[in-house]
């Protein structure tokens, strides 16, 4: 058995193992709506995730972009706002610092210490 907690309209908005104090009633475990729900939460969760991954490659697209169009005098790197430029900065230099450390890891032919 699980608690849950529905909204005016009937859906279930949390699903708990214990009671707890918004809960409105009980459910069983074999329920098929409580099935349909633990699954689409998992997939709302799986594609939050791709999201997010995604996020984060969009983000290394939008600083070569901004390096490219600085190159090509389209704009200046002083056109962006400040605190898009530190970001830029910040994000750079820890990259420049990674790529001076990763000649310390060796390749795939050296063992690591």
């Amino acid at each position: 058995m699980v608690y849950v907690q529905r909204d005016i309209d009937g859906r279930l908005l949390r699903v708990e193992r214990k009671p707890f104090a918004q809960m409105t009633e009980t459910l069983a475990v074999e329920n098929e709506e409580l099935h349909a729900w633990l699954a689409t939460r998992e997939e709302v969760h799986a594609r939050l995730a791709k999201l997010k991954d995604s996020d984060l490659e969009l983000v290394r697209v939008l600083e070569d972009l901004v390096d490219v169009l600085v190159s090509r005098g389209v704009i200046r790197y002083t056109d962006l706002p400040e605190a898009a430029r530190a970001k830029l900065h910040d994000r750079a230099e820890t990259r420049a610092k990674l790529e001076g450390l990763s000649g310390l890891l060796g390749d795939e032919e050296h063992e690591f210490i």
